[in-house]
């Protein structure tokens, strides 16, 4: 049989480069010899959800080799006709390049690009992936993802990517959309003007998906094609112009009916959502639903949790430990005070963190997120910040640590630092276990509005700190205007909702977990460890161990904020750890964990009276300076750690200290202030 064209470049491609690459570890890697399929687009044309239905969760996320930025990796497990040679589903034949039956590509998930004129470092990688690399480090194919709905805007790229000897499939999404407006289309003239094969897909729904792959493996049996002919020198302007004609001649050859004129229903809702005065308050309100609902629906998923640790798992654990002698020893309490307990009270709020995290899905399926980045864009400018500077602080309040990555999106160096400083103080969903232990036990029915309050102040804290900056050290910071696509208004999908949930919450479990067991192994160490006293180890009282002596000689800081007790000031340098901690570290500090139905439980109830005590009969005014300081301060060393790589060791530090010295000072004007009126 012939040998396709494209088979000597995947047979000299050394398979060192395939790894080193393409790879992102064996969960996400189909082999060194597997072709290697990128999928490429403009922010919200669906690529990440047509990446993640074609994977699953056979996918990996890593920093691409010699760049900080990081690109999704996966297996796209691709089922096609039978072998032409052996008629196998799955082609044993040696030397066979036919790409029929069962094929695993490696699937990359690039950086979303509006254009291959790199404004960031993510657009560069793109670029330099796709046209500038090495021929034998390119992607085998590129799946260009273009929004049927607005084919000129998204035709663009194309224009630019079929300017290079590059393979290239057309997927066409958002036909729902187009539909919708009117909008008839022809794929197959459109396939002939662009020279490359076009097809529709709906990944929200899995629709389209084996034509998707019929055109890939199609493409892989093609020669590499030749670049489009420009007619033009090396002037830019004119490069432009022929590259907009080149559109202008796709979309008037691939649409038969341009479609309703005129405003469309995202357009009319747009009017009230993105306004200037209704669109921020109506943006508030969403909020405050979202945290009404996570801590309200959450509790008795919370109590029931609490229960089975606190009761059949802890005893069960005590019994099993009894049976074989080490009853009443360190070996009991290290499994069943320290990491059952500790662990325990972080798996307690697992309902809490997935009901947040599908709250959060349906607001991003739905479209709404990108209408906020628009509400923001003004308060964003007002700090010396673009609007697109929004999207990373917004993933600040699912987790801090991917929120520093997202700075990568921003074009200028001096921007990605200043927003780097500024995520810490995003109130990330660890910190959101702490605002709900708290807010139960001090103001009980209450305590979701108060754990909104808390938010709502973070913003103020990111604004606040935001002007300091740009009046001192960032003077003369240059703003670009905000450019972003909004999505159509869509109904979010079961699937899709639950898919992202699950990959959130996997995530946050899979950090969270391994980084509790060791603080909690930690703490339960140095609460062992005597220090003075008569106690030996694992027998001494916790205020006389190392962890409770350490605690008590940083207390008295905490005095003008109203909480000086030791119990809680240890519980904020595990927090430095991770915050996710905090309430495991108070479980093991006080040893009481089983709550009573409709209150806070025995734990709530030491914290309360600790509060009363050390703040000398104010304890709400302590509550929420110490809600405050935990909102403010550095948020773990995990944040730390990417702040290092992505701004470097000096704004790290800076960071650091700033971090602490607002916090600080915010929670003893909270207390001080708030002592006088209630």
């Amino acid at each position: 049989m012939s040998v396709p064209a494209n088979q000597t470049l995947l047979a000299t491609r050394p398979p060192s480069v395939k790894a080193t690459c393409h790879s992102g570890g064996s969960s996400a890697t189909a082999g060194p010899e597997a072709p290697v399929v990128a999928l490429v687009g403009a922010p919200n044309t669906g690529k990440s959800t047509l990446f993640n239905a074609l994977t699953g969760a056979r996918v990996t996320m890593g920093n691409w080799p010699g760049t900080t930025v990081e690109v999704s990796r996966g297996v796209w497990r691709s089922d096609g006709p039978p072998c032409t040679c052996c008629g196998e589903a799955t082609c044993s034949c040696e030397g066979c390049a036919c790409y029929s039956g069962r094929l695993d590509i490696t699937l990359v998930d690039l950086p979303g690009a509006y254009s291959l004129e790199p404004e960031s470092p993510d657009e560069a990688l793109t670029r330099e992936l796709l046209v500038e690399g090495p021929a034998d480090e390119r992607p085998d194919v590129c799946v260009l993802l273009a929004d049927a709905s607005r084919l000129s805007q998204s035709l663009f790229l194309a224009a630019q990517v079929r300017e290079h000897p590059t393979r290239m499939v057309i997927a066409l999404t958002m036909l729902d959309v187009a539909g919708k407006q009117d909008i008839a289309l022809d794929l197959e003239s459109l396939s002939k003007i662009a020279g490359v094969p076009v097809v529709g897909i709906d990944p929200r729904r899995r629709n389209g998906l084996d034509d998707l792959s019929a055109a890939v493996r199609e493409a892989l049996r093609r020669p590499v094609p030749t670049p489009r002919e420009l007619a033009l020198g090396d002037d830019e302007w004119a490069l432009d112009n022929d590259r907009f004609n080149w559109v202008a001649a796709a979309v008037e050859a691939g649409t038969l009916d341009p479609g309703k004129s005129g405003a469309t229903r995202s357009d009319r809702i747009d009017r009230w959502l993105t306004a200037p005065v209704v669109g921020p308050i109506i943006f508030l309100a969403v909020m405050w639903v979202v945290f009404q609902i996570t801590t309200v629906v959450a509790a008795p998923l919370q109590d029931g949790l609490d229960g089975l640790v606190a009761g059949p798992i802890s005893e069960g654990a005590s019994w099993l430990l009894g049976l074989v002698g080490l009853g009443g020893t360190w070996v009991e309490g290290l499994l069943v005070d320290g990491l059952i307990a500790g662990v325990g009270a972080l798996l307690t709020f697992v309902p809490l963190m997935a009901l947040m995290f599908v709250l959060l899905a349906v607001l991003e399926d739905s479209g709404y997120m990108a209408r906020a980045a628009v509400v923001t864009d003004r308060v964003m400018r007002a700090i010396g910040l673009p609007g697109r500077a929004f999207i990373p602080l917004i993933v600040g309040y699912g987790c801090n640590v991917p929120a520093v990555s997202a700075t990568r999106v921003l074009p200028v160096a001096g921007q990605r630092i200043l927003t780097a400083l500024l995520v810490p103080f995003t109130a990330c969903t660890a910190r959101l276990v702490v605002f709900v232990m708290v807010g139960v036990a001090f103001f009980g029915p209450n305590a979701g509005t108060v754990v909104f309050a808390m938010y709502v102040a973070s913003v103020l804290v990111i604004i606040l700190s935001g002007l300091v900056l740009r009046h001192t050290i960032w003077r003369n910071q240059p703003i670009e205007p905000l450019v972003i696509d909004l999505p159509p208004y869509q109904l979010p999908t079961l699937r899709l909702t639950a898919s992202v949930t699950w990959v959130r919450l996997k995530g946050f479990l899979q950090t969270a977990t391994g980084i509790i067991v060791v603080t909690v192994a930690a703490v339960w160490l140095l609460q062992a460890t005597p220090v003075r006293g008569d106690g030996g180890f694992a027998d001494t009282p916790v205020v006389d161990s190392a962890y409770g002596v350490a605690a008590q000689a940083i207390t008295p800081v905490f005095a003008p904020a109203g909480f000086a007790k030791w119990e809680t000031t240890s519980a904020l340098v595990v927090g430095f750890v991770a915050k996710e901690a905090v309430v495991s570290s108070w479980a093991q500090t006080y040893a009481l964990d089983e709550p009573e139905e409709g209150e806070a439980g025995a734990l709530g109830d030491r914290i309360v009276a600790d509060f009363t005590e050390s703040s000398g009969g104010h304890p709400i005014p302590a509550a929420l300076a110490f809600l405050v300081f935990m909102m403010s301060y550095t948020a773990c060393m995990a944040t730390v750690a990417t702040q290092w790589r992505e701004i470097g060791p000096k704004w790290t530090l800076f960071g650091v200290v700033m971090q602490l010295v607002v916090a600080w000072t915010l929670a003893v004007a909270v207390f001080q202030i708030g002592r006088l009126f209630l």
